[in-house]
């Protein structure tokens, strides 16, 4: 009992003559440098994409002059929005390019960069920057080749279809004609960029497990479906959102396929998309309170399609687990 009675003081007064612990402070430049160095980014996206994006759902609210009054006339301009046949078209013109476009170009990269990546080839670094030609080209010259290349009277097609007897067709009078030649300059422009990611992609996969693959007796092809595509599954799901993303804003292509119909690539508007549909509103008519109801209804699109990639996604990364 006593000695038990007089350690407790003993520990106490021990405790009382440790120093307390001192918390090192910083200096205030270094605590707050870390934010001043991702603010830049922050205040650029607040100042050029997340207010844009909260003033366009804003102006969609208005009958909206851009130099006299602005009326409120709450949801309105998506009343007229639904029942507008012209957003109707533009939305099937816009999916119809972007299926056209993206499905071959993402498959014809993906082989192309599979059969690079096991030929020998002189000069390979040549060829796999020669790739990059077409993401480099102004899209107005883009436009200018192609729309010789598809023209009715002189153009490469109609010479050769001539060539077999077949008749001359007008590519930019019907919707569908009108489709091809769009999704071909999308298909050529990004091509090589995709097929690079993949290249870039099937290059930092070990050697060896295609060489075991060849030693069992797998083909090329069975190669290619069990090693070569799940390998490349994260590029795969990049290079398609970021294709979806662009496909649906689709701008430059319509609009200077068709200059001498301005804003509604041609008399029927059989190759305008939303986004040209957007524009023509906007800044054509000057009706900014329809055009950003168009633009909601676009990034609504956008956001909705995005979700069903991630959802796709999920689901293939839960059936390979």
């Amino acid at each position: 009992m006593t000695a038990t009675a007089t350690a407790i003081p003993v520990q106490k007064i021990r405790r009382r003559d440790r120093p307390p612990t001192q918390k090192i402070r910083q200096p205030f430049a270094e605590r707050i440098a870390p934010y001043l160095y991702v603010a830049p980014f922050f205040v650029i996206f607040a100042v050029f994409g997340l207010f844009p994006l909260l003033f366009t759902f804003y102006v969609a609210l208005f009958d909206w002059n851009p130099i006299g009054e602005q009326t409120f006339v709450g949801l309105a301009n998506f009343e007229r929005l639904f029942q507008d046949p012209r957003f109707w078209n533009a939305f099937v013109n816009t999916f119809g390019i972007f299926l056209i476009s993206t499905i071959p170009q993402l498959l014809l990269a993906l082989g192309l960069a599979h059969l690079l990546n096991h030929a020998t080839l002189k000069m390979a670094n040549f060829f796999r920057m020669a790739l990059l030609v077409p993401y480099i080209t102004s899209v107005a010259a883009t436009a200018l080749v192609f729309s010789q290349i598809f023209d009715k009277n002189f153009g490469l097609i109609n010479w050769i279809l001539d060539l077999v007897g077949a008749p001359a067709v007008n590519f930019l009078s019907s919707q569908l004609g009108s489709w091809i030649v769009i999704s071909s300059m999308v298909m050529w422009r990004w091509f090589g960029y995709n097929t690079l990611l993949y290249l870039a992609g099937l290059q930092a996969l070990p050697r060896e497990m295609y060489e075991a693959a060849s030693v069992d007796g797998a083909s090329g092809w069975q190669q290619f479906i069990h090693l070569t595509i799940p390998s490349l599954r994260p590029i795969i799901i990049f290079t398609v959102i970021m294709s979806t993303i662009g496909g649906l804003q689709i701008f430059t292509e319509p609009l200077l396929v068709a200059p001498e119909s301005g804003l509604t690539c041609g008399g029927g508007r059989q190759c305008q998309t939303l986004a040209l549909f957007l524009y023509e509103q906007g800044f054509g008519q000057f009706e900014f309170g329809y055009g950003s109801a168009i633009g909601v209804a676009l990034f609504v699109i956008v956001v909705v399609v995005s979700l069903i990639n991630f959802y796709l996604t999920t689901r293939t990364r839960k059936a390979r687990a």
